[in-house]
């Protein structure tokens, strides 16, 4: 669904508030096996999610929150580095000027920086190669947005053959998916010269760029993953949510009802609700019956049943729980809870809190900028296995093309020291001569 339910309600006969919180822990992995999703005879999809929607739950999740944001978009900038270019020290003149005539028609900054995005948010990313139209030259590279991106369904082989692209946000037709043929992800380049070997080589392929995981899914489910099922994320947002109704009118929050996506879901689904207008409304009504619930004397003594499972590792899922809160401590003591909060975040995406200026409090210590220095280079030389994989479709691009002698590129930026007389300086790792 494309709207929260997590509010914040009045309880009157306490004085107090209660504060609604949707369970974030399942927003990376479903508890059973999803089936391809049938559009027409001729297409079908994997879904990204039980709805097809967990791309952009997991985005609106992160854009809620401003440590795990920042800490995206760092992670991001740090992997784009210097940019993405060609080298051509070792090139002909000749082929120095078709390789700039190439990036001068594609972006290659936009595109190096769309794709660093996705493999940092998703763990995965696509890039469309286009050829001229006597399949002689690639001539366009661009990024498919991952967050649009389907996988249909594997052959007898194991092998992935399309990659949808569409708006998934609304109902789909079938004319409104773009078809990309996808190349062999384990031999993208023998796959690309035996298909346009034949006569009728399309003139477009997609190549799938995917950071390895433990687990073999269609959508690889990135490390950050455990943030969310450790229920950190749901801890900090609790905590600016008290926080504000504490500092608006002074009221403090009581309980804290967490109500899982499943518990409305079946709701709606007995009821036959099918309205967004309707859900809204119904979803009023239940959280104004737990209300009830939980105040007055004639409901002193009840019992709340709430239905759950217990998951393969042991652990209990319920559609609803409540906790009391002990409201004994103030506003100020809040602040203890939210750096421990903000360095979990930062800890789980690998930023250290002091190169995002994330941690809260006057009393802080900051490292020295020789040890900013550090960490930042630290992390760059962390990116060389991620730019390993994003510089796949671009060898081949240059093998492709016959640019002899070319080769990919990200230097990193250096920052130096003062004795050096420059701010930074551009570096790289990279092995070709």
């Amino acid at each position: 669904m494309d709207f929260s339910f997590d509010s914040i309600a009045i309880v009157p006969e306490l004085r107090a508030r209660a504060i609604f919180h949707s369970d974030s822990t399942k927003v990376f992995r479903e508890d059973e096996n999803l089936n391809p999703i049938i559009v027409d005879d001729h297409t079908s999809y994997i879904p990204w999610g039980a709805d097809n929607l967990m791309p952009f739950e997991v985005l609106q999740k992160i854009e809620a929150d401003e440590t795990l944001s920042t800490c995206q978009l760092f992670n991001a900038e740090v992997c784009y580095g210097a940019g993405l270019m060609y080298q051509t020290s070792a090139c002909t003149a000749q082929v120095k000027e078709d390789i700039e005539d190439f990036c001068l028609d594609n972006d290659l900054s936009s595109y190096f920086l769309g794709v660093c995005q996705d493999f940092k948010h998703f763990g995965w990313c696509i890039t469309m190669l286009v050829l001229d139209s006597d399949r002689k030259k690639i001539v366009q590279v661009i990024r498919k947005e991952a967050a649009y991106c389907r996988f249909t369904p594997a052959d007898e082989h194991g092998c992935i053959r399309e990659v949808l692209y569409a708006n998934w946000r609304k109902v789909v037709q079938a004319s409104d998916i773009e078809h990309i043929p996808l190349l062999n992800p384990s031999q993208p380049w023998r796959d690309l010269q035996t298909r346009v070997a034949s006569n009728n080589a399309p003139a477009k392929f997609a190549i799938l760029t995917k950071v390895p995981t433990a687990d073999s899914t269609y959508y690889p489910i990135p490390h950050y993953a455990s943030l969310f099922r450790s229920k950190w994320y749901d801890i900090k947002q609790l905590i600016a949510t008290a926080k504000k109704a504490k500092l608006e009118n002074s009221a403090p929050i009581k309980y804290q009802i967490e109500v899982s996506d499943k518990y409305w879901d079946g709701i709606f689904k007995a009821e036959g609700i099918t309205n967004r207008v309707d859900m809204q409304k119904r979803v009023s009504e239940e959280k104004a019956r737990i209300i009830e619930f939980l105040t007055g004397a004639e409901n002193a003594g009840k019992v709340w049943f709430s239905t759950f499972y217990v998951t393969p590792d042991g652990k209990e899922q319920h559609d609803v729980v409540i906790h009391k809160i002990d409201n004994s401590k103030e506003g100020g003591d809040w602040e203890s809870d939210i750096q421990e909060a903000v360095n979990m975040v930062c800890f789980t995406l690998r930023v250290h809190s002091n190169l995002v200026g994330s941690v809260p409090g006057k009393s802080q210590m900051n490292n020295s900028g020789s040890d900013k220095r550090e960490l930042y280079t630290i992390a760059q030389a962390l990116q060389k296995p991620y730019h390993d994989l994003l510089f796949i479709p671009h060898k081949i691009i240059i093998r492709f093309n016959k640019w002899i002698g070319a080769y990919p590129d990200c230097p990193f930026v250096m920052l130096t020291t003062l004795d050096e007389h420059a701010d930074a300086k551009t570096v790289t790792t990279s092995n070709n001569p």
